[in-house]
C-alpha cells in the first residue's frame, strides 16, 4: 500500500469485495436439478399470487431476480445470483478472452486514442497501432460527443467473424479507413515479468483464470532462463479464481505426492490435491506477495507454500475467503454461484473470516483492521489461539481469518501528502503522461527500447514545471517544501506511466516497483529490515 492510502480506503475495502464476491475459488459447473419440492411450489404460488393481485403492475423477472439474490445473500457472504445480462461480462476475465477488435483505449479529449494494439489481434494485422484516434465506427463519428467507455466498448465489441469499420485520423497519416474482423481476444492474467537482480525475478499475476497456468509457466520458464533462482509472485489485489488455476501453479512448486489443499462440506465429500511428477520449478524458491485484497485461489497459493515450507509469504493478512463457489447456469440464462464446500491448507486450516455477524459487519473487515492497528504492525493481528497449526517444518500458523504473513510489510504513510493525492486523483500525472508518450512514441520506441528507456530516461526540470504549472491551473496547491520530498515519487510515477502507455507492463512494474515497499523489502534487506512474525 502507498501513500495515497488514506484517500483510496473506501476504493480498496470495495475492490476487496468485489474480487471476493465475484471471482472467489469456483469449481465447474454443476448440472440442473430437477426434482422440486413443495416448498419450491410453495413460493411459485407467491409470485403467481403477487403478479396477479398486487396494486402496482410487476415485473416479475425483476422480482424472482431480486428474491433469490437476496436469499442467497442471507447464506453466507459468497453465494449469489448472476443475471443472464451480467453473466458474460463476468466470465470473460475467468474464461481468458473476449471477442472484439483487440485494442487498448484511452479517451482523451473527447477522442478514443488506442493506447496499444495487441500483438496478433485483428486490429494490428490490419495495420492500426497505438496513438491512432478511432474518430468513427460504422460512419458514426464518435469524437467530441462526450462518448464514454461503455458505449465504445458497445461498439467495438461483437462475435467473432463480424466486421466493423472504423475510420481512424493519424496524426502521422490523416485519416485512414480500416475494415476489421473482429476476432477472439486473449485477457491476460500473467505480467510484468522481468529480472529483479541476477537471480530474482518478478512476476505479477492478477487473477486465476483459465489460462492462467499456461501464461505463469511461460513467463517463470524464462525468467529460469535469465538465471532466476528464486521468483517473487505478486499476488496484492489478487481476488482470486477458478481453484484449480492455484493448483496447477502450485504443482510447478512441488515434488510428486506433496498435499496442496483439499475441500470438504456437508453435501461435499473431501477431496484432496496432491501434487504430480511434472512439476518444472523444484529449484526454484517462491516469494508470495500478499495484502488484504488477496484471496481465495490467491490464499491456496500463499497457505500451500507457508504450510509446506516450501518459501517466504511476504506482506499483510490476506483477506479470508475460505470457501468453495459451484456455478450452475439455469435455462433463463442466469446463474447461481453456491457455496459447497470450505477449502482447507496442507495444515489442515480454513483460513474463512467469520461471518456470523452477517455482511454489512462482514464488509467493514477492512476497516476494522485499520481501526486495530495491524495495517501498521504485525502485534497489532487477532489470531484465533484455537486455530492454531504447524507447518511442515513445525513453525505455528493460525486458521479463521486469512493467511497471515511470515515477514510482514506495514502500510506506508511516509509520503502521505495532500497535493499530490489530489494530483493523482484528479488524474493529473496520469494525463501528463499520456501526453508526452503519444508525442514522443516513436522517438522512445526507436532509443534503444525498454530497457535503454528504464536505464537512462529521467524526468526533466522543464517536465516537472510543466505538471506544476498544470497543477495551479486546477487550483493544486503545492508548499515548497513538500514539493522537494514528493519530486522522487512524482518522477517515479510519471516515468512508469509512460514506459505503460509505450511498452505496457513489460515497461510499467520495473520502474514502478523501484519505491514500493514490498520489493525494496525483498531486494536490499531480504530477512533483516522485514518484521518477522
Amino acid at each position: 500500500m502507498n501513500k495515497n492510502f488514506y484517500i483510496w480506503i473506501p476504493s480498496l475495502f470495495a475492490l476487496a469485495l468485489i474480487v471476493g464476491f465475484l471471482l472467489g475459488a469456483n469449481l465447474s459447473p454443476k448440472p440442473l436439478p430437477t426434482k422440486r419440492s413443495n416448498n419450491f411450489s410453495f413460493v411459485q404460488d407467491i409470485f403467481r399470487y403477487i403478479e396477479n393481485t398486487y396494486v402496482d403492475s410487476v415485473e416479475q423477472r425483476e422480482l424472482v431476480d431480486q428474491t433469490i439474490s437476496y436469499v442467497l445473500q442471507e447464506l453466507d457472504p459468497h453465494s449469489y445470483y448472476i443475471s443472464a445480462e451480467e453473466l458474460a461480462a463476468m466470465n470473460e476475465p475467468l474464461e481468458g478472452n473476449f471477442e472484439g477488435i483487440g485494442v487498448q483505449f484511452h479517451i482523451r479529449k473527447d477522442t478514443v486514442v488506442v493506447v496499444d494494439a495487441l500483438e496478433g489481434g485483428p486490429s494490428r494485422k490490419v495495420g492500426i497501432r497505438a496513438g491512432d484516434r478511432i474518430v468513427s465506427v460504422e460512419g458514426e463519428v464518435i469524437a467530441g460527443i462526450g462518448i464514454g467507455n461503455r458505449k465504445v466498448l458497445k461498439l467495438l465489441k461483437g462475435p467473432k467473424g463480424t466486421k466493423v469499420n472504423v475510420g481512424i485520423l493519424r496524426p502521422s497519416s490523416g485519416n485512414l479507413d480500416f475494415e476489421i474482423t473482429r476476432d477472439k481476444i486473449p485477457i491476460h492474467s500473467v505480467t510484468g515479468a522481468y529480472m529483479m537482480n541476477d537471480t530474482t525475478g518478478y512476476v505479477k499475476v492478477y487473477r486465476f483464470a483459465r489460462n492462467t497456468h499456461k501464461e505463469f509457466v511461460t513467463h517463470v520458464m524464462g525468467l529460469l532462463n535469465k538465471g532466476a533462482k528464486e521468483v517473487v509472485i505478486d499476488l496484492r489485489g489478487n481476488g482470486g479464481g477458478y481453484m484449480d488455476a492455484a493448483i496447477d501453479m502450485l504443482d510447478e512448486f512441488f515434488p510428486e505426492n506433496e498435499l496442496l489443499v483439499y475441500t470438504e462440506g456437508r453435501k461435499s465429500r473431501k477431496k484432496t490435491y496432491y501434487s504430480t511428477p511434472h512439476g518444472h520449478f523444484l529449484n526454484i524458491r517462491p516469494i508470495i506477495l500478499i495484502d488484504e485484497s488477496s484471496a481465495s485461489a490467491s490464499e491456496i497459493v500463499a497457505g500451500a507454500i507457508q504450510d509446506q515450507d516450501r518459501g517466504w509469504v511476504v506482506g499483510r493478512r490476506s483477506f479470508g475467503k475460505g470457501l468453495v463457489q459451484e456455478q450452475t447456469q439455469w435455462p433463463n440464462g442466469a446463474a447461481t454461484r453456491l457455496t459447497i464446500a470450505r477449502y482447507y491448507t496442507p495444515s489442515g486450516r480454513c483460513i474463512q473470516k467469520p461471518y456470523q455477524n452477517g455482511s454489512s459487519d462482514y464488509r467493514q473487515d477492512y476497516f476494522h483492521r485499520y481501526d486495530h492497528g495491524e495495517m501498521f504492525s504485525a502485534d497489532s493481528i487477532t489470531v484465533d489461539s484455537s486455530e492454531v497449526y504447524y507447518t511442515k517444518n513445525g513453525r505455528k500458523v493460525y486458521g479463521g481469518g486469512g493467511v497471515i504473513p511470515d515477514y510482514f510489510i506495514p502500510v506506508d504513510t511516509t509520503e502521505n501528502w495532500t497535493f499530490l493525492n489530489r494530483m493523482i486523483n484528479t488524474g493529473l500525472i496520469y494525463d501528463y503522461a499520456f501526453e508526452f508518450s503519444d508525442q514522443h512514441r516513436e522517438e522512445l520506441m526507436e532509443n534503444g527500447g525498454v530497457d535503454a528507456f528504464r536505464d537512462s530516461f529521467n524526468v526533466s526540470e522543464v517536465m516537472m514545471d510543466d505538471l506544476i504549472s498544470r497543477a495551479a491551473s486546477k487550483n493544486i496547491e503545492i508548499p515548497g517544501e513538500e514539493m522537494v520530498q514528493a519530486k522522487p515519487e512524482i518522477q517515479r510515477r510519471l516515468k512508469a506511466y509512460i514506459a505503460r502507455n509505450v511498452w505496457n507492463d513489460e515497461g510499467f512494474y520495473p520502474i514502478w516497483n523501484e519505491r514500493d515497499p514490498y520489493i525494496q523489502a525483498i531486494q536490499t534487506t531480504r530477512k533483516n529490515t522485514v518484521t518477522q512474525r
